[in-house]
């Protein structure tokens, strides 16, 4: 047998030993960006006493990928994950998505925005805009407190969404500053925090994701689809909501 086939055996073998991913496991998470901090109050009374809930993101455009891709985008995907979560319970899942908005931009609508909408809550995106801009960090701590007590204010719950990670402009855009400030509103306020950058940051950095690969917009559907699930994942445990239909509970 000559060294060639010997080395097919050996790659053969060696696949065979290689665990099998099960569908959705390329989206794991370590437990440093998982880790449920900040409480939900309004989203567990809709969803346990209505079988309801309605969320609604407010963003930038790295919410979105385009008109075309909305069915690819992380609320989308949020939509499916949780309607998958909660299979008794009626989710809709809304945006108010406009490109270039900073905090403060957003915080001054959220109030009329969550009023009109009437969402059970805000998975709020922000952070991207203001770094590019080099808005003050303090002035963007302030919007983020404005705009936390306007959506509750509506009777709304919120998430922060911190801004995403990109190799290609890591050392260009200042970023750390305003994830710094969301960590600390998010503390002070009681707010859940889903650490996108760092979520990216872990899936580009193991090489589960190259968000630098030429063809960026099959990665990014990709990424967004493990973002909806991450997200929903941390509103079931912020909610500390029960999975079980309630025609299986005793």
């Amino acid at each position: 047998m000559n060294n060639r086939v010997w080395v097919r055996i050996a790659v053969a073998a060696a696949l065979v030993c290689l665990p099998v991913r099960a569908p959705g496991a390329v989206c794991d998470l370590p437990d440093y960006v998982t880790q449920v901090d900040g409480a939900l109050s309004r989203v567990p009374l809709a969803v346990e006493k209505e079988h309801k809930l309605r969320v609604l993101v407010v963003g930038t455009g790295s919410s979105a990928l385009g008109q075309e891709g909305a069915m690819s985008a992380y609320p989308a995907r949020l939509e499916a994950a949780l309607a998958a979560a909660l299979p008794k319970v009626a989710i809709a899942v809304s945006t108010d998505i406009k490109m270039r908005r900073t905090a403060v931009e957003m915080a001054a609508i959220m109030g009329k925005i969550a009023a009109n909408g009437k969402p059970d809550l805000v998975v709020w995106q922000t952070g991207t805009v203001d770094a590019i801009r080099g808005i003050d960090p303090d002035v963007f701590r302030d919007a983020l407190e404005a705009g936390i007590r306007a959506a509750r204010a509506a009777g709304a719950d919120v998430i922060l969404v911190n801004m995403q990670y990109s190799p290609r402009t890591e050392t260009m855009i200042a970023v750390q500053a305003y994830a710094d400030a969301m960590h600390s509103v998010a503390q002070q306020q009681d707010v859940p925090l889903f650490d996108r950058l760092a979520a990216m940051k872990h899936w580009s950095e193991s090489g589960i994701f190259d968000l630098a690969a030429p063809n960026r917009s099959r990665v990014a559907e990709k990424v967004h689809d493990c973002l909806g699930r991450a997200l929903a994942e941390l509103i079931v445990q912020s909610g500390k909501l029960d999975r079980t239909p309630s025609k299986d509970r005793p």
